[in-house]
């Protein structure tokens, strides 16, 4: 499996889990008649317009680089990153509203079993999904996935705490207390709401980052020292080191300084084989490397002595 079909194999699995999660909570509001419930099922419905959006922002995304995209579409996934958050933040604020006004006049929740039932089987489907998503997402390195997957674990958790709301308003109503037993549903869905916001802003703010040209991860700059590093015997030295990434894709550029009699064949020769061991060790990744002539103010030349650099 190539790398495309991984990551439309992993969208499409995002689509169908939430089709079947957004029809299940569907049918058992209708039933149960819970706020916990409505707030789970508008989540699904934010996950099922994004599961729409990560579809044409992965193959937007593979679109190679234009006149008017000279590094290519690869933002489009953080882009996608942001979006999630946003509309995450924005559902846990609305549904905190909801939940404060139904601690003040709490409803009844009627048929508990069955969203018991339900929402259990929402925390399977949620946390498989999650799994599955998150395992393509970091073999491919791509944020849109990686996304998701955090997305499909936050809804397991918050299935997962509806699911126990439902067991306490079972057993308070085993127990007669009635009136207790109303104010479980609005609490289950303020902490919730708050367990939606935390990972939520930091989807966000990480998303917001890789926008503004953030580098690339600190591992692969170490890949990249450790490539030049492997190479530190076939030029004079090395500068600028720039790097950024865009979605899943990164961008590394070198300044390289060589020996100022050196040929093009030789140069060319040496900055291949580097942008190929760098290349190698981080994925998706392009490279470029800048090479300089030595302006031959380096300690051999002040102190007389051999160019280390002659025989090349």
């Amino acid at each position: 499996m190539n790398n495309d079909q991984g990551m439309m194999v992993a969208v499409k699995v995002s689509l169908i889990c939430n089709i079947i999660l957004f029809a299940i909570k569907a049918i058992t509001l209708v039933i149960v008649n819970s706020l916990a419930v409505a707030a789970d099922l508008g989540i699904s419905a934010i996950a099922l317009c994004v599961s729409g959006i990560l579809y044409y922002a992965i193959k937007m995304s593979d679109k190679p680089a234009d006149h008017f995209h000279n590094y290519g579409y690869g933002k489009i996934e953080n882009v996608t990153e942001a979006i999630e958050g946003v509309v995450l933040i924005g559902l846990a604020l609305a549904m905190s509203v909801q939940a404060i006004l139904h601690l003040v006049h709490p409803g009844n929740v009627h048929s508990p079993a069955i969203g018991f039932i339900a929402s259990l089987l929402g925390v399977v489907i949620n946390f498989w999904g999650a799994g599955f998503i998150l395992k393509l997402a970091n073999k491919h390195a791509s944020p849109a996935l990686k996304a998701e997957g955090i997305h499909f674990r936050l809804e397991g958790f918050i299935s997962l705490a509806i699911t126990l709301s439902f067991a306490l308003v079972i057993i308070l109503n085993r127990l007669d207390f009635l009136t207790l037993s109303r104010y479980v549903d609005p609490v289950a869905t303020l902490i919730v709401s708050i367990v939606i916001t935390v990972p939520s802003v930091r989807l966000l703010k990480e998303a917001y980052m890789k926008l503004l040209d953030a580098s690339i991860g600190e591992s692969s700059q170490m890949d990249v020292i450790k490539a030049l590093a492997s190479h530190y015997h076939r030029y004079c030295a090395f500068k600028n080191i720039r790097t950024r990434s865009a979605g899943r894709k990164n961008f590394v550029d070198i300044h390289l300084v060589m020996p100022d009699h050196i040929s093009i064949k030789k140069a060319h020769q040496i900055t291949s084989a580097l942008k190929h061991d760098i290349a190698s060790s981080i994925l998706e990744s392009e490279v470029t490397v800048h090479v300089e002539p030595c302006a031959r103010d380096c300690a051999f030349n002040k102190n007389n002595q051999q160019c280390p650099y002659a025989d090349q």
